[in-house]
């Protein structure tokens, strides 16, 4: 059975591919006039459709048939996370937690962060390329970096959870516990957003005033994870407690 292939165009009713996704087309895989193409925009819409004209790095096509889809999961899915020095392993969690299923990635500057800037067009080309290879239909939002005190004075309507290495009892729940993030959130029907902080963890000010901000303190299991490990975690987390319901 031949692999569907799909192709992104935000803004696919204008009938014309992006430059890159127009190059692939016409140059890697030898698309001409008439050959059929799918086509999706990233907000749960796929089209079918006839190329018109391909030549070099320029592909138009026309719309014959477009369907919605519904969205996969029910709730909102958003991890917040301070980058890595290393920027390969934050492109990995990127790739990754868009293969899982994710509707928004932000990365946070924090007290402790190595590293200050993010090249978001880099990020945002991965998030196209995963969503394509895992026909995710609707494509996660990146944001820039924001700090982490403006962050978490965003208003949010769900559940907010913060995941640290920290066993002090100012930085636990008022039942004296860091409960496992899936107990938190099994059962309950709201968005989810979990923070993830630096190599280095928040600092304890920071899980302080992140917890008065309605922050619930988390675990993500019993072995010490790597920043971007701990957030593909959390995705996954999040993802299993929405199809258990």
């Amino acid at each position: 059975m031949k692999e569907t292939r799909y192709f992104y165009a935000p803004n696919a009713t204008e009938g014309i591919l992006p430059p890159e996704e127009a190059a692939h087309a016409v140059r890697v895989l030898r698309l001409t006039s008439g050959d059929s193409i799918n086509v999706i925009d990233g907000k749960g819409n796929i089209y079918l459709c006839t190329i018109d004209q391909a030549k070099n790095s320029s592909c138009t096509f026309r719309i014959e048939s477009s369907e919605h889809i519904a969205p996969q999961w029910p709730y909102h899915i958003h991890i917040a996370i301070a980058p890595t020095k290393n920027i390969d392993r934050i492109e990995w969690f990127t790739e990754k937690a868009t293969e899982i299923g994710i509707d928004k990635i932000t990365f946070l500057n924090c007290q402790y962060s190595e590293r200050k800037i993010i090249k978001l067009p880099r990020i945002e080309k991965i998030v196209v390329s995963a969503s394509k290879q895992s026909h995710k239909m609707y494509m996660p939002d990146v944001e820039e970096i924001i700090d982490f005190k403006k962050f978490i004075h965003t208003p949010f309507e769900g559940i907010r959870c913060i995941a640290h290495c920290y066993d002090d009892k100012e930085l636990l729940t008022p039942e004296g516990t860091k409960p496992f993030l899936l107990h938190v959130i099994n059962g309950k029907k709201q968005p989810m957003q979990v923070l993830i902080g630096p190599e280095g963890d928040f600092s304890i000010q920071e899980v302080k005033e992140a917890i008065q901000q309605g922050f619930i303190p988390i675990s993500l299991g019993q072995s010490r994870l790597r920043t971007e490990t701990a957030a593909l975690v959390a995705t996954h987390l999040m993802q299993i407690a929405q199809q258990e319901e």
